[in-house]
């Protein structure tokens, strides 16, 4: 493909409503047709640098996704028990304690398209952590750092999912996506997983944690959403929003019995557009809402929990073509609130069979 014919695809989106009212005869009209397939493949592969947003594989196409991401994560936190004498004197315990979070993630997708608008796919995921924590108590006579390590490695949670265009994108509308999205708590979770009693320096016990990092979240969750790639001549357009719903489930007594985890909302948008006919760039921005969990039996009465949780993202990405069949895309995503990861690359390398 030279750059000509690149170029050609790239108006080829703003040409279909003309096309479309003109009502052309039959060989105008299989160059139509020719004109939007290449314009949906090239929306597809500026669209789907940061995510799964591509327009849905093409009838008995087969894709295999390997991917790696790592996560990183760090947060300080200061708790203060005393009473002040004086504005500048504290009379009490300083506790000063420092999160650092590595998560690692090798997963493996596999996507297949059984209609020209109707695709399934199944995502596995491998989970390694690590988990370092590094505190000083302030006001208990030691200059010294101690350091807890912890990790975990597994599976983790497989999903499935399945995405259904709506529409053609013509007439000047975008590409309109319907998805569902399934995930199976196969990962350890935080009640799989060993936990040891926190105690005090007399003895007393003041909180449980877990001996290892679990990689699940021991909850069947599901996810409806829809999605829209509107190519504008020389960009591309796109957002999503979909709203995770998850099951309840009884953890036993010592847990709080029933939990309701809390349902997250999921909103995103970006824009993208192509250098040439191989190499294409991204930007985009993804938020999450995390509303609390809820126990069946209050587990700490002193427990302040905020309503819900912020996670915003801010991600860029390239995506190099290497053939055919073959395309490799970097992303990286930088976080914009407290909860989100700092940091975050991953790649991915999508074959079609």
């Amino acid at each position: 493909m030279n750059i000509r014919t690149h170029l050609l695809f790239t108006v080829s989106a703003c040409m279909i409503p003309a096309l479309s009212a003109a009502k052309p005869e039959h060989k105008e009209t299989e160059t139509a047709l020719i004109r939007t397939e290449k314009s949906q493949e090239q929306a597809s592969d500026i669209a789907s640098i940061t995510s799964d947003r591509g327009i849905v594989t093409h009838p008995g196409r087969f894709t295999i996704e390997p991917s790696v991401s790592l996560a990183h994560s760090n947060a300080t936190q200061v708790a203060v028990e005393g009473y002040t004498v004086i504005p500048a004197l504290l009379v009490g315990l300083i506790n000063i304690s420092e999160v650092q979070r590595d998560i690692f993630v090798g997963a493996l997708s596999l996507k297949y398209g059984f209609t020209s608008r109707f695709e399934a796919a199944v995502r596995a995921p491998y989970l390694n952590i690590q988990e370092d924590l590094r505190e000083r108590r302030a006001f208990k006579g030691t200059p010294v750092d101690t350091l807890r390590e912890s990790s975990g490695e597994g599976l983790g949670d497989v999903e499935l999912s399945m995405r259904y265009q709506l529409n053609d994108g013509l007439d000047g509308w975008p590409y309109i996506i319907g998805s569902f999205r399934a995930k199976a708590p196969t990962g350890d979770s935080p009640y799989d997983v060993g936990q040891r009693v926190i105690k005090d320096s007399s003895g007393n016990p003041i909180g449980i944690e877990l001996e290892e990092r679990p990689t699940g979240s021991g909850f069947w969750s599901f996810e409806p959403g829809v999605s829209f790639i509107y190519p504008s001549d020389p960009a591309v357009l796109y957002g999503n929003l979909s709203y995770v719903y998850t099951l309840k489930d009884d953890k036993g007594y010592e847990n709080g019995n029933t939990i309701n985890p809390g349902d997250v909302i999921r909103f995103g948008f970006g824009m993208g557009f192509a250098f040439n006919q191989r190499t294409s760039f991204s930007l985009g921005y993804d938020h999450s809402v995390i509303r609390k969990s809820t126990y069946e039996r209050d587990i700490d009465l002193f427990a302040a929990n905020f309503d819900s949780i912020q996670i915003g993202s801010l991600s860029f990405g390239l995506s190099q073509r290497l053939s055919s069949n073959v395309a490799l895309s970097l992303t990286v995503s930088v976080g914009v609130t407290e909860n989100a990861p700092n940091s975050e690359i991953t790649l991915k390398l999508p074959i079609s069979l």
